[in-house]
């Protein structure tokens, strides 16, 4: 995904060796490899659940205001308090931790070292980031909604169209720009995410956490390696920008 054409004198600046490093270590690409396994998770999990749950909030469901509040909570807390909260809910001590406490109350169930475990870390971080940001994004698709005209939605009801019908072929559809909307700004977070990763793990154990913003901010702010740094952060900028610019290309042409 890495383009070299047109860096010009930001790789002459930073050291075209820095970069090849980069792209050697086993660390690096461990970081790559988690921050899309977030973006994949992201795409397919987490926004079809908030879509979904907008769709029912931003309908006549009874009580949807105290609902729209409760999702929208966690948003409000900053990342660092976050991560703290979830630290001592995966604590795998029962006695401080909420959720392995209740693991326990089932027969044959162990305590389980979430956060200590090499393949159950990344989804632990996953869930904390869903639970985080789940509700930003439920908010902008109810936004979305409240712009669909009522009396598309009541002709299409009065054509015969059945609740299923309507959603897929008006309501979704008319949201397109919202998607999009959604879809940028959660692969912009997923790969640039630091705040959680860094205060919950600290890209371990054994860099099984590791992302590109930790990775980054490990080599060059502590242990000032600043050039090495700065090409990893260079990587992250170009890799963003060529996605964006692919994903931008290709939602232009499906809304034409």
């Amino acid at each position: 995904m890495f383009d070299w054409n047109g860096l010009g004198p930001a790789v002459d600046y930073v050291g075209l060796n820095n970069f090849k490093e980069i792209f050697g270590d086993k660390v690096f690409m461990k970081a790559v490899t988690n921050c899309l396994l977030i973006v994949v998770l992201s795409l397919g999990i987490q926004l079809p659940l908030a879509l979904a749950l907008a769709l029912m909030v931003g309908r006549d469901l009874p009580g949807r205001a105290f609902f729209r509040m409760i999702f929208f909570m966690p948003y409000v807390l900053s990342e660092v308090i976050t991560g703290i909260i979830w630290m001592s809910l995966f604590n795998a001590d029962p006695s401080r931790g909420l959720i392995n406490a209740l693991l326990i109350l089932i027969p044959g169930v162990q305590p389980q070292s979430f956060l200590s475990d090499l393949n159950q870390v990344m989804f632990c971080i996953f869930i904390v980031l869903t639970w985080k940001f789940f509700g930003l994004h439920m908010l902008l698709y109810l936004a979305g909604l409240q712009n669909i005209p009522r009396e598309i939605e009541e002709a299409a009801l009065i054509d015969g169209a059945n609740r299923w019908q309507l959603t897929r072929h008006i309501t979704i559809p008319m949201l397109g720009s919202t998607i999009r909307t959604v879809i940028q700004l959660s692969v912009l977070g997923s790969l640039t995410q630091f705040n959680l990763v860094w205060v919950m793990t600290g890209g371990g154990p054994v860099n099984a956490s590791e992302m590109m913003a930790t990775y980054m901010y490990r080599f060059g702010f502590r242990r000032y390696l600043l050039g090495y740094g700065s090409a990893v952060a260079l990587v992250m900028f170009v890799d963003l920008l060529d996605l964006l610019r692919a994903y931008m290309r290709l939602a232009r042409q499906e809304e034409y």
